[in-house]
Formats: C-alpha cells, sequence, structure tokens
C-alpha cells in the first residue's frame, strides 16, 4: 500500500496539470458542503442574542409554540411543537403573582406594537434594557413619547394623533428603533386590554407560572424576535435541502471528472496492466491519487467553506430572512464532514471509474487503450435504466405535491435524478446524436464530425456537466416564476377594486366621494394541526365590489366571525367541504372552531384560507393591512391618504424566491465551475492529437474551428438535454401547485441562460486550446499527455 501511495504522489507530481481539474471539483465541493453544513447547525443550534431585554435576567411571556401530544406507531407518547407566526399575549396579572414569588425585587411589564418602522412601548419598561435619558424627561401625559438616540425631530404623528417629544434616550438599539409612550397611551395603542406581550423579572430567581414560559440568557431574544425562530426553521430546512442537492451535485461532478482524467490515462494505466500491474493495484493507485487529491481539496474547501457560509447569511440577513443577532454558529462538525464526505466521494469515483481498466487483462490492454469499447457496460446501462425509472417516479408524485415544504426539495431531486440517468446513458445518447447525417462544412467540420464518432466518451463527459448547469439553472429559475406568475395572473383576475392602500390609511379615505365600497385585509398564517396555512382576513361588507375569490362552492354572503373560506388546494389536503367544521389555531396561539362557507380557486394570490377581519384583528402583532377601495377619484384618495395608492401585495406561496436565488445559485455556481472545469480538462488533455494534426499539415485555424464545432455540438445536445429534464421536472411541479402543466417559462431569460452555458464552453475550450497550439508541432509531440 505505501509503495502505490508513493507511486500516486509520483504521479501527480508530474501531472499537475492532469490533476488540477479534479482539485478544482473537489475544493467546491467541500466549499459548498462546509456551507450547508454551518446553515444546518445554526438551525439546529444557533440562538439570537437579546436587544431589547438585554437588561432583564428574566422575562416571562407566552409560550411562542403551539403544542400537540401524538402517539405514534409503538404507542409511544409525544409532544410536537411548531412556532407560532404572531406573539402570545400573557394577562397583565400575572406580574402581580410574579412580585409575591419569594425572590423576585422588581417585575417590569411590557407591551410591544407598530408604530410606523419602529416600535412602540410604555416608558415603564424602559429599565429591560435599559434605556436612560440623554436630554429631557419622561413622557407623563397621553400626547408626550421619549425617543430613541437616532430619531430626529421634535413631534411624531401616529395615524392622526400628533405626540410631543419629550425627551431623548442615550441609546438606540442596533436593529430597531424605538418610541416610549405613557404607560397609560402605551396600552391604549396596543389594543390588547388586560394583556401584556412580557414581563421582565429582577433578580435570576427561578419563577414558574401557569400559562406563560421564563426565558433567560439568548432565550431571551428568541421571544424578542418572533422572527428568529422561523429562520431557524428556515436554515434547518435549507441547510438540509441545499446539502443533500449539493452532496449529489457533488457526486455527479466528481465522478465525471474522475472519469474524464481517467479515459485521458487509459495509454498509461494499460501500459502498467501490461507489464504486469495487478488489478488490486491499479485500484490502489487510482485511490491513492484521489485520496490525496481529496486531501489536498478538501481542507482548503473546507476552510473556505466557513467563509461562504458568513456569506450566505449576510445575504439572508440583507434579504429579511433573518435577523442579525442570529450568529452562524462555527464548529468543526460541518469541517469534518464536508472533508469526509469529499474524500469518500473521490475515492468512490475513483474506484468506479477505474473498475473496467483494472480488470482488462495484460494482453489486451493496449488495444484497449487505443479503441473506445461500442457499448456500455451492463452495470452502467442497468444503472442507467434505473435512474431513468426514479425520474419518472419522482415525477409522478412531484405532479401530486401542491404545497412548498413538501414540493421544493422533491423538484431539485427530480431534477437531479433525470440528469443522473443522462449521466449514466452519456454515451448511448451522443452515439445517437452522431448517427444523425448533419456535419459542418470544410475541414474543420470534418475533423470534428470524425472526432465526435470516434470518441463518444469523450463527449459523454464534456455534455453531463452543461445538461446539469442548464437543468438545475432552468428549474431554480423558472420555479419561482411559474408560482410567481400564477399568483399574479390570480390576483390580476381576482381584485376588483380601483384603487389599493398601503397599511395604516385613515379613516378619512372611506368617506371620500364616490367610494363605493372599501374592505380591509389582514395576512397572516394559522396552524391546523400544527401545519401551517396561509391566511387573509377581510371585512366582509362590499367584498363582492373588492375582491372576487372565485367560489365554486358556497357563498360568502353572510359572512361571519365563526365562518371560513378555504381554497380548493387546502380543501383537499385537509378533507373539507361547505358546512364541515374546521378547528384551528390563530397566529398568536388562539384556538378556533369555524364553520367552512366556502371553497375558493385563488388560493395562490389570497392564501389558503379567508377568515373575518374583526376574529383576527386582535391576535396580530401588526394590525395595519391593506385597504382595497372600489370607486373614488385617485387624487383624492392620495390626499385623504396623505400618499400615493400602492400595488396589492399578492402573495405568493413561494415567498422565499430571494433565499431560494441565492442559496441553489451556489450550486448553479458549481455547475458553472464543473462545466469549465471538463471542458478545460478535456482540451488540455488532447495535447498530443491536436499537435499531431498540426503535424500533419492541419492548420492552426482549421484545428481551432473544429474544436468550436465540437463543443457547439455538445452545447447543442446538453442544452437540449437539459432543457428537456428541466420541462419535465417544471411541469410536474406546475401540475401540482398550480393545477396547469404549462410552467411560466420567460423567453428572454431561458435564452440568457442557454447563452451563458455557450460562451463558458467555448471559452474553456478555446483558452487551453490556444495554449497548446502555441507550442511548436514538432516539440510538442513527445511531450507529456
Amino acid at each position: 500500500m505505501e509503495l502505490m501511495i508513493s507511486f500516486a504522489l509520483s504521479t501527480l507530481r508530474h501531472r499537475k496539470a492532469g490533476f488540477a481539474g479534479a482539485f478544482v471539483a473537489l475544493l467546491c465541493a467541500a466549499a459548498l458542503v462546509t456551507a450547508c453544513g454551518l446553515l444546518l447547525e445554526t438551525g439546529l443550534r444557533g440562538g439570537a442574542a437579546p436587544e431589547r431585554y438585554a437588561g432583564a435576567p428574566v422575562i416571562v411571556a407566552g409560550d411562542q409554540f403551539v403544542r400537540r401530544t401524538v402517539r405514534d406507531d409503538d404507542g409511544e407518547v409525544k409532544t410536537k411543537a411548531k412556532a407560532l407566526s404572531e406573539r402570545r399575549w400573557i394577562p397583565a396579572s400575572v406580574a402581580a403573582e410574579l412580585a409575591r414569588t419569594p425572590g423576585v425585587e422588581r417585575v417590569v411589564p411590557e407591551v410591544t406594537f407598530p408604530v410606523g418602522a419602529a416600535l412602540g412601548h410604555g416608558w415603564e419598561s424602559a429599565a429591560l434594557t435599559p434605556f436612560t435619558l440623554a436630554s429631557g424627561r419622561a413622557p407623563k401625559a397621553d400626547d408626550e413619547v421619549v425617543v430613541d438616540a437616532r430619531y430626529e425631530g421634535r413631534a411624531l404623528t401616529v395615524g392622526s394623533r400628533r405626540y410631543r417629544v419629550v425627551g431623548v434616550t442615550a441609546q438606540a438599539l442596533p436593529s430597531q428603533d424605538t418610541v416610549f409612550f405613557s404607560t397609560r397611551e402605551a396600552r391604549r395603542l396596543a389594543g390588547r386590554p388586560g394583556q401584556v406581550s412580557a414581563i421582565g423579572v429582577f433578580p435570576a430567581v427561578d419563577v414558574a407560572v401557569k400559562g406563560a414560559v421564563a426565558y433567560t440568557g439568548d432565550e431571551r431574544g428568541t421571544v424578542e424576535f418572533l422572527g428568529a425562530e422561523q429562520a431557524r426553521v428556515m436554515l434547518i430546512s435549507l441547510g438540509g435541502a441545499l446539502g443533500g442537492t449539493s452532496l449529489l451535485v457533488a457526486i455527479l461532478v466528481v465522478v465525471g471528472t474522475f472519469a474524464l482524467s481517467v479515459q485521458q490515462r487509459q495509454r498509461e494505466l494499460a501500459l502498467l496492466r501490461a507489464v504486469a500491474a495487478t488489478p488490486r493495484q491499479i485500484r490502489k493507485l487510482l485511490g491513492g491519487e484521489a485520496l490525496l487529491i481529496s486531501l489536498a481539496a478538501g481542507v482548503p474547501g473546507s476552510l473556505a467553506g466557513i467563509l461562504l457560509g458568513f456569506w450566505l447569511r449576510s445575504r439572508f440577513v440583507a434579504l429579511g430572512a433573518m435577523p442579525d443577532n442570529l450568529g452562524l454558529v462555527v464548529s468543526p462538525f460541518p469541517v469534518v464532514a464536508a472533508l469526509l464526505a469529499t474524500v469518500a466521494a473521490a475515492w468512490a469515483a475513483a474506484r468506479v471509474t477505474a473498475r473496467r481498466t483494472a480488470r482488462i487483462r495484460p494482453v489486451e490492454a493496449l488495444g484497449e487503450a487505443a479503441m473506445e469499447r461500442p457499448k456500455l457496460p451492463w452495470g452502467r446501462l442497468l444503472a442507467g435504466v434505473l435512474a431513468l425509472a426514479g425520474g419518472v417516479v419522482l415525477t409522478i408524485v412531484l405532479s401530486n405535491l401542491n404545497t412548498e415544504a413538501a414540493s421544493s426539495p422533491v423538484t431539485m431531486l427530480t431534477a437531479l435524478v433525470w440528469t443522473i440517468a443522462v449521466a449514466l446513458l452519456g454515451p448511448a445518447l451522443a452515439r445517437l446524436v452522431m448517427a444523425l447525417p448533419v456535419r459542418a462544412p470544410g475541414a474543420g467540420g470534418y475533423l470534428a464530425a470524425a472526432n465526435l464518432r470516434a470518441n463518444t466518451a469523450r463527449m459523454a463527459a464534456v455534455i453531463t456537466p452543461l445538461s446539469l448547469m442548464v437543468a438545475m439553472t432552468c428549474t431554480i429559475l423558472f420555479v419561482q416564476t411559474t408560482m410567481g406568475q400564477a399568483a399574479a395572473d390570480q390576483a390580476a383576475t381576482g381584485i376588483r377594486a380601483d384603487h389599493v392602500l398601503g397599511p395604516g390609511a385613515p379613516a378619512a379615505v372611506r368617506t371620500v366621494p364616490g367610494v363605493r365600497a372599501t374592505t380591509d385585509v389582514l395576512r397572516t398564517s394559522v396552524r391546523i394541526d400544527l401545519e401551517r396555512y396561509a391566511a387573509q382576513a377581510v371585512t366582509p361588507e362590499g367584498l363582492d365590489q373588492t375582491m372576487d375569490l372565485g367560489v365554486r362552492a358556497g357563498s360568502l354572503q353572510g359572512f361571519g366571525e365563526r365562518s371560513v373560506a378555504v381554497s380548493s388546494t387546502a380543501a383537499e389536503r385537509l378533507g373539507v367541504t361547505v358546512g364541515s367544521a374546521l378547528t384551528l389555531t390563530l397566529g398568536d396561539g388562539t384556538p378556533a372552531s369555524l364553520r367552512v362557507a366556502a371553497v375558493y380557486a385563488r388560493g395562490l394570490a389570497f392564501g389558503d384560507l379567508t377568515l373575518h377581519h374583526a376574529l383576527v384583528a386582535g391576535h396580530v402583532d401588526d394590525p395595519r393591512g391593506t385597504l382595497l377601495v372600489a370607486g373614488g377619484d385617485r387624487a383624492a384618495l392620495e390626499r385623504a391618504a396623505g400618499g400615493a395608492p400602492v400595488e396589492y401585495p399578492a402573495e405568493i406561496t413561494m415567498s422565499n424566491a430571494a433565499v431560494n436565488y441565492v442559496a441553489m445559485g451556489l450550486i448553479v455556481a458549481f455547475c458553472a465551475i464543473a462545466v469549465v472545469n471538463t471542458l478545460a480538462m478535456s482540451t488540455a488533455g488532447r495535447a498530443r492529437e491536436l499537435t499531431l494534426l498540426r503535424l500533419v499539415g492541419t492548420t492552426r485555424r482549421q484545428v481551432l474551428r473544429m474544436l468550436r464545432v465540437e463543443t457547439a455540438t455538445a452545447v447543442l445536445v446538453a442544452v437540449a438535454l437539459g432543457t428537456g429534464v428541466s420541462l419535465v421536472t417544471l411541469s410536474a411541479f406546475s401540475r401540482g401547485m398550480t393545477g396547469s402543466a404549462l410552467p411560466s417559462v420567460p423567453p428572454l431569460t431561458y435564452l440568457v441562460v442557454v447563452a451563458v452555458a455557450a460562451a463558458l464552453a467555448l471559452a474553456a475550450t478555446a483558452l487551453p486550446a490556444r495554449l497548446v497550439l502555441r507550442r511548436r508541432p514538432d516539440g510538442a509531440i513527445g511531450a507529456r499527455e
């Protein structure tokens, strides 16, 4: 073994260029897997540091989870929990109960509510940070406020009421602007009589109150930043799905890279067999090379993955998908896991690609190296057929999935399995293509056609990363456009209102001359059996003049606080019809028992459920919603509203589109690197062939034309295959999510994808070819391959 490792090290030293491609592929794979592991670990173990509650050792607040006790198949009782989307408030009387607890010296109740882009509180809760006054005094009257150090101005307007700034704090929180009101005014503006959002307890003592939870340490940040828990769930889901997809893509790319490397070394390996090297020794040699390359690439790649993880976190923070104070958890586990995965993938790839070369008999070795095998090995053919069958099964499954959580990972997996089938059956597909009677004119075209027919395995190795890049890019991009277009179409058809006003529209707009009807709309989410459903709450008066949900069954006439309308997709999932009872949990954990009044079609634009505004308004953190207005003059509405009407924010089911673009874009970038890597390796490995062509009289221009024709052919085949894979996947996805098998594919975007793939392929071929052709033909023929 030591001898073969030494031999492998020697071959690496003398064939640096040949192994550079494998090194790059493994380095990128290690970085990608490490970054995904960091996201996953942050979701599992991360915590948000408190800001507003940093000065209170204990925060008592509502349980921010909805829980359900279930019994599994083994009879074991378990409790499952899911995060609430809104803040659960607790009775104000809990403060008095806490004050009587032994060891408690002081309790500070807190209310939190939106004030424009800031958060409002009562001045009594300033000690929770703590906030101190830099100038002025505390608010005493109901029309007085204290603002934080970032605020500029002497007055503040909330709705139609104007407040005087009587004090400025010495502090300002990093991620939130703060406004303090008098205690009585804060309780009025919060709109939750007899309730508080949290209670600070001093000093740090153990407290227990029925119906509330005590939070300490970073748990205080979780209750302060409700988005932190949702971000952790997102990171777990995204990190797991992205990590799994990345690993599969990495294995596919690394196997292709090693296959090309071994193919280029057929003569060398055949010569070793001819001089009595055993199959076991050949396998050890290639395994040793893979081990050395993977370690050399995996260590810096894993460390680079840490930097990539920090970059991903910064993008997610910028997109608002996670709070800034949810720090990235960095530990050795993702780094070690990525390194082990990289080594295992490289070793397995090398052993798989070496099986045929190692098994041939010594007397056949040189002949096998000179001629391409006319048929696929039975093992590869069987694996390709199984991959095709897997692609068909996943496509059928995907066409029946109608939720984002279920369809997103299956969509990527479906595209990947189809691409694996293409990779396994690549040589057969290449031979099929080259059997077509098509040939480019001129000597370069003739040589290209001859080369492609004689070496379909090399063409297949080039097609695989190209088709993977096109398939993954189109799938990632057009999943979002398909959902976005479907939601936009439903919103355009379903909104009958002439004007749409943003949050906080004053009551004066309802009395503008010509206004026939107005509808208040709130967006929230609810839980049914722990599953999350997007919901809207509306005022039913005049709803038929402002909104058309596309009711298929039932009616919205007489729609009351105990009524619910359900989208057809949600009704199918829940198994309910008109008249069915439906029990759900509102965003803040409040249970509600309702009756299904109608089933409607336009769930992508208007949410899975439609509830009565009065039922929901008191159970959301921000009761300001959108106002739909039928009739009225635009200019008059602008004057009454103090601002211009805004576009209706149709809720799209794929709500994390930007996050998905950033995350999955890394896989696309990896595929692009694999394309450049493979083509550069393929061209550089043909130095002897290109030099020989120059020696027999072929001009430099003809050689370059030959390579361009070969690359163009590979691009056309790869684009056709990648497009076919993505269309099959997208059609299944669209069928399940929108009911239509026709995905939305913007032609210009698709042409850009194709143009980028072609440009990368041509550049990756032309640059190494020009370097090879710079050598003198008579001096380069004896150079190493």
